[in-house]
């Protein structure tokens, strides 16, 4: 179902974009012209597998992730909480993410759908790879506790982030630091910092190589004091070009746990992007 989805968006927005091709003067082209002068204000940097990139970006994103649970089970997680990024205006982009389905291999453990999320991103400062080749943005995203069978939070949640990044040349490190805040239920679930940053390689047109560190510590609730960061070492391929400004950008890598303390171990994580 999730590939099916995704190969539609795919012909939708190739025909809107199609359309901009041949009448410049519609809201459309208006649209993507702004977009287009929009990112080029901004390093042109690859989104990395799992931290959110403060570049602003349009594209219709599908992730799939296996992780490896206790007890030799596993979790599949289609989508995992991906959707569309819009620009609808400069230094804004909006994220509105279907919930997820998650699929499990324990037994008398329901499938379901997961929660619902989405972010917005102000982007603060910019400068592309002419000028000082650097970035600052602002996320404000949440969560909606529409999962099913126990697949998502009992609650609400708030997310505030600052995000940054800085390249040299080829090289470019990108970094997210914000919080997860339940609206209520904080004794059972507790708060956390969350902590990511990516090192990423230009190695060639298409091919960026990237090792990412992504931490979490806990605050209250059941697990309380604990902290876990996975390694996560992985390969972006793209853009390639499709059909005018249409492209498409394939991912694949490996969270693999480094604290002793992990809710799982040795996620692969698969993504499919349409940037436009």
């Amino acid at each position: 179902m999730a590939v099916r989805r995704f190969l539609l968006l795919l012909t939708v927005i190739v025909f809107l974009c199609g359309r901009h091709a041949s009448a410049q003067t519609s809201w459309t082209a208006r649209w993507l012209a702004n977009v287009t002068a929009t990112q080029n204000e901004q390093p042109h940097w690859i989104t990395p597998l799992v931290l959110v990139t403060p570049r602003l970006e349009q594209e219709f994103r599908a992730d799939f992730v296996r992780e490896l649970l206790a007890d030799n089970q596993q979790s599949w997680n289609y989508d995992n909480g991906k959707g569309l990024e819009i620009i609808p205006q400069s230094h804004i982009e909006l994220l509105f993410n279907a919930p997820p389905y998650i699929q499990h291999s324990a037994p008398n453990t329901p499938n379901g759908l997961g929660d619902v999320s989405f972010l917005m991103k102000y982007r603060i400062l910019a400068a592309n790879e002419r000028h000082e080749n650097y970035i600052l943005t602002a996320f404000f995203g949440g969560t909606v506790p529409t999962g099913t069978y126990k697949n998502g939070a009992p609650s609400s949640t708030v997310l505030p982030t600052l995000a940054g990044g800085k390249g040299w040349g080829r090289f470019d490190i990108e970094s997210t630091l914000g919080g997860t805040l339940p609206v209520d239920s904080v004794e059972m679930i507790g708060r956390s910092i969350v902590w990511n940053t990516v090192a990423q390689e230009h190695v060639s047109r298409f091919l960026w190589p990237e090792l990412e560190v992504n931490s979490s510590f806990i605050f209250g609730g059941a697990s309380d004091g604990k902290k876990q960061t996975f390694l996560t070492p992985g390969l972006v391929a793209g853009r390639f070009p499709l059909h005018n400004r249409v492209g498409l950008t394939l991912g694949a890598g490996m969270q693999i746990a480094a604290t002793r303390y992990h809710a799982y171990n040795h996620a692969l994580i698969f993504t499919a992007r349409i940037p436009f």
